[in-house]
């Protein structure tokens, strides 16, 4: 079937009852080729006709061009435009006039770096000389290791390598830094957030080192579409860039549609489980032979619409049964490799997926893609969306099943913001003293440090050289104007770059003693309490007992089909204003707050149906730390008004908090759980205030950017609330996820009326 017959088909069944809630056409498009200033290497030009790539395209000619007159360039285009070539050229045509010539390659995982580094070979091997590439990272064995540092031209690691591995060892690098040219940072889009912060300071520590070494490479960076690429890119390597973003690729037609689960029938405030909708797409698209991916947030999730989908299959298709799998990261590479080449030729018709596939992996020759709630960005969810369609042979079909939050309600009723000129950004703090304070302690144990290294590492190094002068981690030298680390231990061992703060907590797989991962401590209450359904890499673990006093979770590999949500209360209060902005009805304000927060209990939510069980209760003690926010002052009249309205102001004060809260991720790229509301019916002047904060200490801009879209978010609040077709308020509008009992007595009337106020 065609996608529109598809769609069609769709319509048909006794399932459906209006799921189908927009549907757009994106039209194909033909390539646009460029020219270079330069010629490139003879033997290059030859190994990339050998290839397939007789031209460039528009965007890979510019970039090059701008690469070879010695700018950084980001290239922000869409997913299969061939961003690969805007970096592999001009660096594989610099090794080929100079061999000593070395470039680091930086990529947000391994598993991508290594698909990258498979990539890269099969075009190096038509290369004479060979350039020397290999992966440095964990994996790689100690005497490869030496081997990569004296001889790779081009080394594929990731931040945490270049954290822990090579910055403070520079003496041992020292010839591959004086040869530094280029340093690549693929997907750069995904360095945001708490790891994104950490990662600009990591690269601000390289530039320093090269600098040290005579080197000054430059920086060449990929990024999905985002509305700040040019800035973020200055964020996260402190330097200036040429954004390209013009994508000259062909482009096959595409049809994305959004598909909406239909309520529950005998209630209306609730909404058919994105789950078992998603069951029945997959089964369908199995019946019309469409090749797919349906991707998922958790390996869960992924296994139970690949059991009933089977069993929808079986009754009537038994052969089809066998024909569709599961896919994700903790499966052998090998059984990974099998799958993907299965789905390409056709053996398989569709995988259930988790994000495992969404970056790097090509596979070929996909029909459909099918993603199971918002994934979190819009970025994401073009690159699962351009799985699909890569081969340009007819159309291909894109799907986006809501859940029922407000985030992907809203994306159901303003279908245009999926499909316009980006507006996410991007957003990282590198001037984040719980960030900066521990990186200057590494950067001092690389070299002293001098006033002269404020440029290097922007404003926010002098109130944390003074807050590590009185620590006494640093000490200042008269005589030689620097600073020199007093430690005895190198103290990137105490750096986990994917946190913040000096308590991470790491979680412990009981049964190997695995480390998965580590947590802020702050946010391991909320995320690993005793109890919780953890997902990593797909896997769900349930926590066993969270010790804070020894930094350790210990979790166990669970099969359960429901997932966890934490209920938490919490405390504020403002330390200092740092911007503010009135309007005729209100202060708003942008700064430092002291935060305080509390787990109180948790509750189990079932994946095929979205019901929630009881409250678990939990005593767990406060994490106290201070962060940024934005809030807004409301006049006390506001209080009466309401109240002769027959409303409860309270309960339109905390159902504005939610909604406002949950709808940020329109504008900032980060997970709803990055984001915490508070309010405040009361001040001492007997104000009311509203407030939204990053929950991570030090915030990384996210309440920043609430504030410089402040009236665009009520805007989006006031629209979700009242097109939202409850008596009362739900889920899909003015319910926040943690807030348990904070949920009763929300005022859907009062926040409508509350929002049409402040924007009139």
């Amino acid at each position: 079937m065609t996608p529109n017959e598809f769609l069609a088909y769709l319509k048909k069944l006794p399932q459906y009852r209006g799921q189908l809630v927009h549907v757009e056409r994106i039209a194909p498009r033909r390539a646009r080729y460029g020219r270079l200033a330069h010629r490139l290497s003879p033997v290059l030009e030859a190994a990339l006709k050998a290839m397939g790539t007789a031209k460039l395209y528009s965007h890979q000619a510019q970039a090059i061009n701008a690469v070879q007159n010695g700018r950084d360039v980001i290239v922000a285009t869409g997913t299969a435009s061939g961003k690969t070539l805007c970096y592999h050229v001009p660096v594989l045509d610099a090794i080929l006039c100079d061999g000593e010539t070395r470039a680091i390659y930086l990529f947000p995982t391994k598993a991508l770096a290594h698909d990258q580094l498979k990539n890269l070979s099969r075009l190096v091997q038509r290369i004479s000389p060979q350039p020397t590439i290999g992966a440095y990272d964990g994996d790689t064995p100690p005497e490869l290791r030496s081997t990569l540092r004296l001889n790779a031209n081009i080394l594929f690691t990731n931040p945490d390598m270049l954290h822990l591995a090579m910055l403070p060892y520079h003496e041992r690098w020292a010839h591959f830094f004086r040869a530094l040219k280029f340093v690549v940072v693929d997907e750069s889009h995904s360095y945001r957030g708490v790891f994104g912060s950490h990662v600009a300071a990591v690269l601000r520590r390289l530039n320093r080192l090269a600098a040290y070494y005579g080197a000054q490479p430059i920086y060449i960076a990929t990024s999905a579409t985002i509305a700040n690429p040019q800035e973020h890119m200055e964020r996260l390597t402190g330097r200036k860039a040429v954004v390209i973003d013009a994508d000259g690729s062909p482009r096959g037609e595409k049809l994305f549609a959004l598909w909406n689960p239909p309520p529950v029938r005998g209630e209306p405030e609730q909404r058919r489980s994105a789950v078992g909708e998603a069951t029945i797409l997959f089964a369908e698209m199995a019946r019309a032979r469409m090749r797919n991916i349906t991707f998922v947030k958790s390996r869960v999730v992924a296994e139970l619409i690949l059991k009933y989908a089977r069993t929808l299959l079986a009754r009537k298709n038994p052969a089809l049964a066998a024909r569709v799998m599961a896919y994700r990261a903790g499966y052998p590479v090998e059984q990974r490799r099998q799958i993907e080449a299965a789905l390409t030729d056709g053996r398989l018709i569709g995988v259930t997926a988790t994000n495992a596939l969404e970056l790097g992996v090509d596979v070929g020759g996909l029909q459909a893609v099918v993603s199971v709630g918002y994934p979190g960005s819009v970025a994401s969810l073009w690159q699962q969306a351009g799985r699909a369609g890569r081969r340009r042979r007819g159309a291909s079909l894109a799907i986006l099943v809501a859940q029922d939050n407000p985030l992907d309600q809203y994306f159901m009723k303003n279908p245009n913001l999926l499909f316009s000129k980006p507006h996410e950004h991007a957003l990282i703090d590198p001037d984040n003293l719980y960030v900066l304070l521990p990186h200057l302690a590494c950067a001092a144990q690389e070299l002293p440090l001098t006033p002269a290294d404020e440029n290097v590492f922007g404003a926010g190094f002098i109130p944390a050289m003074i807050a590590l002068e009185n620590e006494g981690t640093l000490v200042y030298q008269p005589e030689s104007d620097n600073w020199l680390y007093m430690g005895r231990n190198y103290p990137t061992r105490f750096v986990n770059i994917r946190s913040v703060g000096k308590k991470p907590v790491a979680l412990i797989e009981a049964k190997t003693g695995r480390t998965l991962e580590t947590l802020d401590a702050g946010l391991a209450a909320a995320r690993a309490h005793p109890g919780a359904i953890y997902i990593h890499n797909g896997e769900s673990y349930r926590v066993k007992g969270l010790d804070f006093a020894a930094g350790i979770a210990r979790l166990e590999l669970v099969d359960v089909d429901y997932y966890t949500r934490a209920i938490e209360t919490g405390r504020l209060a403002i330390s200092a204003p740092l911007r503010r902005k009135t309007g005729k009805r209100y202060i708003a304000f942008w700064g430092e707050v002291s935060l305080s927060r509390r787990v109180v209990g948790y509750r189990k939510i079932h994946h095929l149906t979205e019901k929630e069980s009881r409250q678990y209760a939990l005593d767990m003690p406060a994490s106290t730390y201070k962060t940024r926010a934005l809030w807004w002052t409301l006049p006390p009249e506001w209080r009466i008004a309401v109240s002769r309205r027959g409303m409860n102001f309270g309960g339109g004060l905390r159902a504005v908090a939610h909604v406002v809260g949950g709808l940020l991720p329109l504008f900032a790229m980060c997970d709803p759980r990055d984001i915490g509301s508070h309010v405040i019916e009361k001040n001492n002047a007997g104000e009311a205030q509203v407030f939204i904060y990053d929950v991570h200490p030090g915030g990384v801009g996210i309440a920043e950017q609430g504030f410089s879209v402040l009236r665009e978010l009520w805007a989006a609040a006031l629209t979700t609330v009242k097109t939202c077709p409850c008596e009362n308020g739900c889920p899909a509008c003015i319910f926040s996820p943690s807030a348990g009992a904070n949920n009763d007595g929300l005022d859907k009337r009062a926040a409508v009326w509350l929002l049409e106020m402040l924007l009139r």
